[in-house]
């Protein structure tokens, strides 16, 4: 054969059979060893032992932040198709906003596309937003995101047999009145990129010849509204850019800037331990943060903000060029809608159970800051419990029955253990004795007495990044070994009913906190009741949100913005 009657019929066959390519390519590389390939592409295929096909389950997934990418990048189980309908197709690492808002971190290097994750995966994915969710007929209805183009926006319907609410929340105004139209919030890409803007454009705008003095302090006046997290955070890094670039790029107008940060309550940081509270207040006071707790605003204008003083209740007016939302989140509309629905309308945020489905809608789960767990109460299922317990039903525990339910009160009520370390008792045995002193049997009324006050310690999860990453987490885990524990449940018991719960109650485990407070100095509140405050804590800050993020490529970028601004400052640029 010539060689060029081999190099048609080669074509010939790579142009048939595409991945054969990949083949030759993969034998090259491994010296002719053996080698197993498989193509990229995954089947969507289940059959059954006899070669029957398997009706996949749908699962439609809302959202693509926190909880919704965290379920998405741990789910695994081949038996369910799986939908995504989000209206950004990429997560965001939503901790390092502020970083964004002064040019220390670039929008694009916390921003991770999601397509990929869902061609690794075998996942479909839609770019638009859920408007209404009809649990009745298990629909929900979509609009396209796209509202610009000739056709105007798309509306369709999708089915589902499973549906995981993972759509987040929007920022909470309390009903201020115009706040929605005049004030900035930091939840999202596009409101960090307008802060920054925004920010350039009143030093530009302030650096304009002919301006008086009182022009110029009224558009450098940065007004911050909010005493958590982020509006400590995002106060911290504009001080840090306002001293250390700003200063060299306006040098003419940096002394009339001026930073307000507003908290309603008597403390920033009032999730924080005291300890990083009572520092963070003393350090915004020596950078010249004006620091004003106990004022509530009651309205914003174009041109000033109006607050009252809680223990007076005089209300005064300030001039201002820029005001930063940032005091809690609300439900959004489709989810107050569906609460309606369901019965839930006069609940704040959608209640869900232990295993993080919708209380009334078996088939319909909410993650992270969408919603929030209806942990039931020890002293509603007590009746319940002993008579589980009470085998020989003599109206009395022995100790052998009191031991065959210890470990699923633990699971089932996570109160108890809480109470257990408040009260720095090893297990929920000697809470018992504390109360039934010696005597080997138990009665119903003890049995009460001793965990009366268990549920003093219900506590609802925080909204933050680490609830919802770990929820979703979790979730994924469940559906993954779904078949084998519906046949072999590894849940605790069932007090009210009979068996046992298919899968161990939701956990969360606190990591521990951060709190950036500028000048390179981080307070951190780690489990074990560790506090560390200054430099050291911010090179850990470094180092743990680097490793959060979910990819090399977010990493790399985001290390390599740190390190572009040690080295040249943050880009003050507008765009």
């Amino acid at each position: 054969m010539s060689t060029r009657s081999f190099c048609k019929r080669a074509y010939s066959f790579f142009m048939a059979y595409p991945s054969a390519s990949k083949l030759l390519l993969l034998s090259t590389c491994s010296g002719g060893g053996l080698l197993v390939y498989s193509d990229s592409s995954p089947s969507k295929r289940t059959l059954t032992a006899d070669g029957q096909e398997i009706k996949k389950k749908k699962v439609v997934v809302l959202g693509s932040g926190w909880s919704g990418y965290s379920f998405l990048s741990h789910f695994n189980n081949p038996n369910y198709d799986v939908q995504v309908v989000s209206p950004r197709n990429f997560f965001l690492f939503t901790p390092l906003l502020p970083s964004v808002t002064n040019g220390t971190v670039e929008a694009r290097s916390i921003v991770e596309p999601i397509r990929g994750l869902m061609r690794k995966k075998g996942f479909e994915y839609t770019e638009a937003e859920c408007v209404k969710i009809d649990p009745s007929n298990k629909k929900i209805h979509c609009k396209s995101k796209d509202s610009t183009s000739l056709k105007g926006t798309t509306e369709f319907d999708m089915d589902y047999d499973i549906l995981v609410i993972a759509v987040g929340a929007k920022p909470n105004t309390f009903n201020t009145p115009g706040v929605e139209e005049h004030a900035h919030f930091l939840k999202e890409a596009d409101d960090a990129l307008k802060i920054r803007r925004s920010v350039i454009n009143c030093f530009e705008r302030a650096s304009l010849p002919d301006l008086t003095e009182e022009e110029r302090k009224k558009i450098l006046h940065f007004v911050v509204v909010g005493g958590g997290p982020t509006g400590v955070e995002f106060s911290a890094e504009l001080h840090d850019f306002l001293v250390e670039d700003v200063a060299k790029i306006y040098p003419k107008v940096q002394e009339f800037t001026r930073i307000t940060l507003l908290e309603a309550g008597d403390h920033i940081l009032n999730m924080f331990d005291k300890r990083i509270t009572a520092f963070a207040e003393e350090k915004f006071q020596r950078d010249g943060i004006d620091l004003k707790t106990k004022n509530m605003v009651v309205g914003v204008t174009a041109d000033e903000i109006s607050t009252k003083e809680r223990g007076s209740g005089e209300v005064v007016s300030e001039p201002y060029g820029m005001v930063v939302w940032s005091t809690g989140i609300g439900s959004r509309p489709v989810i107050k809608d569906f609460m309606h629905q369901i019965g839930q309308g006069q609940r704040r945020v959608l209640a869900t159970d232990e295993w993080l489905r919708v209380d009334g809608c078996d088939s319909v789960y909410a993650l992270g800051d969408t919603a929030t767990i209806n942990q039931r109460r020890v002293m509603e299922d007590i009746a319940a419990i002993f008579g589980k317990a009470d085998k020989g039903e003599t109206g009395t525990l022995n100790k052998k029955e009191f031991k065959g339910v210890v470990k699923d009160i633990c699971q089932r009520y996570p109160q108890v253990e809480l109470y257990l370390k408040k009260k720095k008792l090893r297990n929920i045995a000697n809470l018992l004795k504390s109360a039934n002193g010696d005597n080997t049997e138990l009665s119903i009324e003890t049995f009460k007495q001793a965990l009366s006050e268990v549920d003093t310690q219900m506590k609802n999860l925080p909204a933050t990044a680490q609830v919802a990453s770990q929820q979703g987490k979790y979730l994924a885990k469940c559906f993954n070994k779904m078949e084998k524990c519906e046949k072999k449940p590894e849940g605790p018991l069932r007090f009210r009913g009979e068996g046992r719960h298919r899968f161990q109650p939701f956990r969360y485990r606190h990591f521990g906190s951060f709190a950036p407070l500028g000048g390179e100095q981080t307070a951190a509140e780690l489990p074990g009741d560790w506090v560390s405050i200054g430099h050291s804590s911010q090179w850990l800050w470094y180092s743990v949100y680097a490793s959060k993020l979910v990819s090399w490529r977010t990493r790399s970028l985001v290390v390599s913005d740190w390190v572009r601004r040690f080295i040249f400052g943050r880009d003050s640029s507008s765009i």
